[in-house]
């Protein structure tokens, strides 16, 4: 018997200790200054192996946030599971806790949102944690 492949969505912080600026695939440059940012993302296909593949620094160059998980000084992730929150809405939650956005177009191809990626300001991640009843992902 196979293992269950859980399905949801998530938020990944990251911090950064100095500034980032590299070349994002069709956005061209992203420059982020030194501090915590959240991604918001979902897996349909393996909450699991997508988060893993996240933390991981072992990895191809696949997806936009991959640029940034590479360079990042830490991450942390958070999961929304089982009854996940769409990825859209968790972006609009991170935005009315007080995260900033951080690059438009950033995660966000698929849908109408202006970004996926987001400054988190002081008090804004524990307000996107409670009101998402999100809860931190370890192995």
């Amino acid at each position: 018997m196979s293992p269950q492949v859980r399905k949801g969505t998530y938020v990944l912080f990251l911090r950064f200790s100095s500034p980032f600026e590299g070349e994002v695939g069709s956005l061209g440059i992203v420059r982020l200054e030194p501090g915590e940012y959240c991604y918001i993302g979902s897996a349909m296909g393996g909450l699991d192996q997508r988060l893993r593949r996240h933390l991981s620094k072992e990895k191809r160059i696949r997806w936009h946030i991959d640029r940034l998980t590479l360079a990042a000084d830490s991450m942390e992730a958070y999961e929304s599971y089982p009854d996940p929150v769409p990825e859209c809405t968790l972006a609009r939650m991170a935005e009315d806790s007080g995260c900033t956005p951080a690059s438009d177009g950033f995660g966000c191809s698929d849908c109408s949102c202006r970004t996926h990626l987001f400054s988190v300001d002081p008090g804004s991640k524990s307000e996107l944690i409670k009101r998402a009843s999100i809860c931190q992902y370890s192995e």
